[in-house]
């Protein structure tokens, strides 16, 4: 299995960004995608997560509203739409996979990483 994060870059506050996550090599439709960020000197935390086959989404509730996840079945991609980008949010943006299907955040629940995107924001 893996799982291509990509679509980082430099952003300035109050923009847009898009990443993506292209997962390949897993056999079963039945998954949940995951997107996490880790800020520098600061702990990984979970942003928001979907799973494809219904579309179920879910996000924390410090990025709701701002975030949006979809994903495109067809290619096995999952995107992350960030608007309204803000200083805080400059982070590595990794996305994982879990396997049973469950809408989770926590990463010792996620069976699957990718090496993640960098998404900087300047003031």
């Amino acid at each position: 299995v893996q799982l291509q994060a990509s679509g980082g870059g430099l952003v300035q506050a109050g923009g847009s960004l898009r990443v993506s996550c292209a997962v390949s090599g897993f056999t079963s439709d039945y998954y949940t995608i995951g997107w996490f960020r880790q800020a520098p000197g600061k702990e990984r935390e979970g942003v928001s997560c979907i799973r494809p086959a219904d579309g179920s989404t879910f996000y924390t509730d410090s990025i709701q509203g701002r975030f949006t996840i979809s994903s495109d079945n067809g290619n096995n991609v999952v995107y992350l739409e960030v608007n309204d980008l803000k200083p805080e949010d400059t982070a590595v943006y990794y996305c994982a996979l879990t396997a049973d299907g469950v809408l989770r955040l926590e990463s010792y629940g996620m069976d699957y990483w990718g090496k993640g995107t960098l998404v900087t924001v300047s003031s």
